[in-house]
């Protein structure tokens, strides 16, 4: 005799990903944006039984779990909270990261300037924390491929626990090695199968030929760097390749405005500052490009060069225990979602 069971009600409600993640009642397992009074900002993550304590009373999180987004909850002591998921830009600046990440700002111009568009074939190097691969993925969606080249193991697992705990689980477009992204790239890629290279890297001149073989014509290759003597160097590589159209650069600053009654003004404080972003199109095979009129050819000495180091132009190093514990706070934001 065969008996039949009939599934549990978990069973037959597989947990949410993608779209689905952002839509909806609030859920044990995911982030909460809990916004006070004075517009004070604490995310917290969502856990049966569990609790969010102040010095102002505590707020159950029991009391947050089914409503809808955007509701208004009371903690103990009688304070308001405005409960909302964290967008994108939240997220990457309150991610567990082991280097600087990619500022929103920045990010949405690289998508925006690079014309990353859905289904495209888009590489990238290094991927640091995986802010700006969570923008990238965004940007290509399901149907499109993204490649992404890290030197470091501990890089690549604080990435991969931030990506996955944002989309939810793996993302079916991302792909991630390690290694030198010029030694790497042309073995995984095929010449010219690339809609769009994007690198964040300490010395972007050191992979043109890669850049050169895997990008197709017309293709486009933005670069984020730090520093004026990067965003020299890379410009003036480039211009002696003969492979690429004429390089533009560029920077953004955003400036917040007060808003309240009639006192409407700029805020006192800005993000200023953060890289500079410097893009290029690979022509085709056999073209000569166009030399701009009036550019006089720059000879780099000796000391210009010296000047180009990891120590002169001020990385950061990380150490490793650093990494090793942002990598295990990434794991451990994956986990709370599964």
């Amino acid at each position: 005799m065969t008996h039949s069971s009939t599934p549990s009600s978990s069973a037959l409600v597989p947990e949410p990903t993608g779209a689905a993640m952002r839509r909806g009642p609030f859920r044990v397992g995911e982030r909460v944006q809990l916004t006070d009074e004075r517009g004070r900002m604490n995310t917290i993550t969502l856990e049966a039984g569990g609790a969010f304590h102040t010095h102002k009373g505590f707020l159950n999180h029991d009391a947050v779990i089914g409503l809808p987004d955007g509701s208004v909850v009371t903690n103990t002591a009688g304070h308001q909270y405005q409960a909302l998921r964290p967008l994108l830009s939240d997220f990457v600046l309150s991610m567990p990261r082991g280097a600087a990440v990619v500022y929103p700002k920045d990010a949405g111009q690289i998508v925006t300037m690079a014309d990353v568009f859905p289904g495209a074939r888009v590489v990238e190097a290094g991927v640091g924390s995986g802010a700006l691969s969570i923008s990238l993925l965004r940007a290509v969606g399901d149907g499109g491929y993204l490649h992404s080249f890290e030197r470091r193991q501990e890089f690549a697992d604080i990435a991969r626990g931030n990506v996955e705990t944002i989309f939810g689980g793996p993302h079916p477009a991302w792909r991630i090695s390690l290694g030198d992204f010029q030694d790497e790239v042309v073995k995984a890629e095929e010449p010219g199968s690339v809609d769009r290279v994007v690198l964040d890297m300490l010395a972007p001149w050191e992979c043109l030929d890669a850049v050169a073989t895997v990008l197709a014509p017309g293709g486009v290759w933005i670069n984020y760097v730090a520093t004026a003597t990067q965003l020299s160097r890379t410009a003036e590589a480039i211009r002696a390749d003969g492979r690429f159209t004429e390089p533009d650069a560029w920077e953004s600053m955003v400036r917040g405005w007060h808003l309240e009654g009639l006192a409407v003004r700029p805020e006192h404080r800005m993000v200023g500052h953060t890289g500079f972003l410097l893009v290029a199109r690979r022509l085709a095979d056999g073209v000569e490009p166009l030399v701009r009129k009036k550019r006089v050819k720059t000879e780099f000495t000796q000391e210009d060069l010296n000047a180009w180091t990891p120590e002169s132009v001020g990385e950061r190093q990380v150490s490793d225990r650093k990494l090793r514990r942002a990598a295990r706070d990434a794991r451990a934001g994956r986990a709370e979602e599964d």
